[in-house]
Formats: C-alpha cells, sequence, structure tokens
C-alpha cells in the first residue's frame, strides 16, 4: 500500500473513537463496555501494525481472526438471556446517532481508493451507497426520537434498509480483500484493511454499526408483536 496523507489515517481514527465513544453512552456509559472495546482497539491494532494480517495467502484467511470474533460476540449476545438484557438495556436513540460515523468511514474510503488501498466498488462511486445511511441518521433520530412523528414501523423500515445497505458493502469488502476467496478487485484489491488503523473498521466500526442495527430490528419488533401477541390471546381466552 502506498504512502498515504497523514489526514486519511487520522480522520479514521477520530472515526472510530467517535464509534466506540457513542456505543458507549449508548450503553448508559458502561465502564465494562468501554474496557472490553478498549482492549479489542488495543489489541487489533498492535496486530495490525505488527502487519500480520498483510500475510492474506492463508487458509483460513487471517482475517477471519479480525472479523470471527465480533461477531461470535454479537451471535452470543442475540441468542443468550444476559446478552438480550444487555441489548434491551442499550438506548435506542443514541444506537440512531451511532450510524453518523458511515460518513466520515465513506469519506475515508473514497481517499484510499484515490490512493490505491481499496477499489472503486468500496465507494460511493461504485457499489457502495451506505453514506445514506449516514446522512439520514441525525433525521431519522430527531424525528423518531424528537418530534416522535416517525413511529416504531419507520424507524424499523430505516433500521433494515440500513443494515441491507451495510452487508452490501461488507460482502463487497471481503470478497475484494486479497484472500483465497477473493472474487472483485483483482486490479485494486482491498488492502486497507490489512493495515493499521485501518483494521478496526471490519474489526470495531463495522460490528458496532451491525450491533447498533440488530439491537433495534429485534426490540422494535418486539414492541410490535406484543400487542398483536395481546389481541390473540384477548380473542383466544374466555
Amino acid at each position: 500500500m502506498e504512502t498515504l496523507p497523514l489526514a486519511l489515517p487520522l480522520t479514521f481514527i477520530l472515526t472510530t473513537a467517535l464509534a466506540v465513544g457513542l456505543f458507549y453512552v449508548a450503553a448508559r456509559r458502561s465502564g465494562r463496555v468501554l474496557a472490553g472495546l478498549g482492549a479489542w482497539l488495543l489489541l487489533q491494532g498492535a496486530v495490525g501494525l505488527s502487519g500480520f494480517y498483510t500475510v492474506s495467502n492463508t487458509v483460513p484467511p487471517r482475517l477471519a481472526l479480525l472479523l470471527g470474533p465480533p461477531l461470535l460476540v454479537t451471535g452470543m449476545l442475540l441468542a443468550t438471556a444476559a446478552g438480550r438484557r444487555f441489548l434491551d438495556g442499550l438506548r435506542l436513540d443514541v444506537l440512531t446517532l451511532l450510524h453518523v460515523v458511515r460518513i466520515p468511514v465513506e469519506l475515508v474510503l473514497f481517499g484510499l481508493y484515490l490512493h490505491h488501498a481499496v477499489p472503486q466498488l468500496m465507494t460511493f462511486e461504485g457499489r457502495n451507497w451506505d453514506v445514506l445511511a449516514g446522512i439520514t441518521a441525525p433525521l431519522v433520530y430527531f424525528l423518531a426520537f424528537r418530534q416522535r412523528w416517525l413511529g416504531r414501523r419507520g424507524l424499523l423500515l430505516w433500521n433494515v434498509l440500513g443494515l441491507a445497505s451495510l452487508l452490501n458493502i461488507v460482502m463487497n469488502a471481503v470478497l475484494s480483500a486479497p484472500t483465497p476467496v477473493q472474487q472483485f478487485g483483482f486490479e485494486q484489491p482491498n488492502v486497507a484493511v490489512l493495515h493499521f488503523p485501518f483494521v478496526w473498521l471490519p474489526g470495531v466500526v463495522v460490528p458496532l454499526v451491525l450491533l447498533a442495527h440488530l439491537t433495534a430490528i429485534r426490540r422494535l419488533w418486539v414492541a410490535a408483536a406484543k400487542p398483536v401477541a395481546a389481541e390473540i390471546m384477548s380473542a383466544v381466552l374466555p
């Protein structure tokens, strides 16, 4: 990867800090959450600086050690009673605002593309429209949590669309990285995520954005289902 202007890694470090900070607030300033995220940041930062992920021809790919643990934690939070209690305690309003980090992320990705570190398909000039979720996040926050104009269904729909957008870019990013499973971006692979600080994109920022969407969708879906269940029970029971 060619030498990058300082503005790109610095902007991304600040973006990562913003994502972690907003999730910390959403978790009601939990010291355990902040400590866990801080430890993971330091660990992956050190591994990224070591050049471990730049060896990309192994099977399974070394990137699995970056992507796997956050996905495992997310699955455990959704699958266990204790995990669901934690998710139910998160502030949905702050989780909605957290998606503003997708704006600087997309600007950084575009800068990385200009410096031949990611393929065009990972930018808003290619297949990545994720910046729209970031741009609309403050508006959705205002309409849903300040004006109370955007109802539960509207917020649920926005989160579903945002999740679909996120999954789209994640799949394109994974399949354009220089690994044995690469499918896209052969002329310019996604090499940025193999280096510090950009290892934090798949290792920290994307998992937090994903968890924010999944938490909101689960809670909004459950809240919508309760009235329906109550109506069914009232109709069935004497």
